[in-house]
């Protein structure tokens, strides 16, 4: 090939904020980067930019388990290395304190899918994995819809459960449904008996957790040991259910907030390619999500001009109405220069509970329907 007709890749950072267990499956670990691949090396892809797409990964251990530094660190190696964006971190807990030093440090564009408010800014966009605002008020409609009007809440100790449970106690005030009782639980999985007697005295006909999900592992057990079955509402904390088998067994009986739709005709003919490439059809959310990501990037570093971090920046602000992958049917991705959240339209989340086979999960309800 000549000269001219070579450059050099646009380069990615890919940041987990969290280190995945070793006994993590090989083909859930490929499910969280062939997106990418899929959505740069295509027929489409190819005729959108001009120039391949490298992802450089860096996966570190931040909060809830390790620390708030060990993300920054990294993300200021992938900003050493020339990446143009940033895909992460992830966790509220990491994302709202490296967000000061996104802004004042690096000024590289970082996109992630925490669902904290306090993370968008100039440099941060967000594709939430659920919101800490409007999560809550999707739980209220699906306790009234199922008559609750008494509940007992469940909050982790962190910024994630706190959050969650402010803006819980303002959803239910119009919906007529009372919190009769709220209990701390830790944001790792520790002993919970005393929170699940506690809210159990107060007799409520449901139970909602808050928070970022490893505080519920030992929930189920304690209600065993109650003979209590209460119907029970959980965040998108409840997509850590794909991690490992004590997690799915930590929800099952749990209805969560989920973002992957077999009636989105988008996120199936994605699947569709992703199967004849791959032999492999993961009906979850993490694939549909990286594949909204990724188109979302893919769009802006080919309006990026120039090809900068702020170029991309402000390219990303210009990118509208894309079709969504994840979500119920007619999700968009749209943002802007006062538009950080990238999700367009109630249905980008919808409520799932799983299946006892450990693999799969069927659809409850989506936001706003019926």
């Amino acid at each position: 090939m000549s000269y001219e007709s070579t450059a050099q890749p646009i380069k990615i950072g890919y940041l987990f904020d969290f280190l995945l267990p070793e006994f993590y499956p090989q083909e859930m670990r490929d499910d969280l980067t062939r997106p990418f691949d899929l959505v740069f090396n295509d027929g489409m892809g190819q005729r959108i930019i001009d120039r391949p797409v490298q992802i450089v990964y860096r996966e570190v251990e931040g909060l809830p388990k390790g620390t708030v530094k060990a993300v920054i660190d990294a993300y200021g190696e992938l900003v050493d290395e020339g990446c143009l964006a940033v895909f992460g971190p992830h966790i509220s807990e990491n994302a709202v304190p490296a967000k000061e030093a996104i802004e004042e440090r690096f000024r590289v564009p970082a996109v992630n899918v925490c669902g904290s408010d306090d993370w968008l800014g100039e440099w941060t966009f967000a594709f939430p994995q659920g919101s800490m605002t409007d999560e809550p008020i999707f739980w209220a409609d699906l306790l009234a819809k199922g008559g609750h009007t008494e509940v007992a809440v469940l909050v982790e100790q962190s910024l994630v459960g706190q959050s969650y449970l402010a803006n819980f106690r303002k959803a239910v005030q119009s919906k007529g449904i009372r919190i009769v009782a709220e209990a701390p639980i830790a944001q790792t999985a520790q002993d919970v008996g005393q929170a699940i007697r506690t809210v159990h005295e107060a007799k409520p006909s449901a139970l909602v957790h808050c928070g970022f999900g490893f505080g519920i592992v030992f929930i189920n057990p304690a209600l065993t040991e109650l003979d209590w079955d209460p119907p029970r509402f959980t965040s998108t904390a409840f997509q850590n259910a794909w991690i490992n088998p004590i997690m799915w067994q930590a929800f099952m009986g749990w209805t969560g907030i989920d973002q992957y739709d077999e009636a989105n005709s988008v996120g199936q003919a994605f699947l569709d390619r992703y199967e004849s490439e791959y032999g492999r059809r993961p009906c979850y959310c993490v694939p549909v999500v990286n594949h909204d990501v990724a188109n979302t990037l893919l769009h802006a570093f080919a309006d990026a001009h120039p090809l900068s971090p702020r170029g991309v920046k402000e390219a990303l602000e210009r990118v509208k109405m894309l079709p969504a992958a994840s979500g119920a049917p007619g999700t968009r991705v749209s943002l802007g220069k006062w538009t950080r959240r990238a999700w367009m339209g109630a249905g980008y989340l919808v409520a799932r509970r799983l299946d006892p086979d450990g693999v799969n999960s069927h659809l409850v309800d989506r936001f706003g329907a019926g």
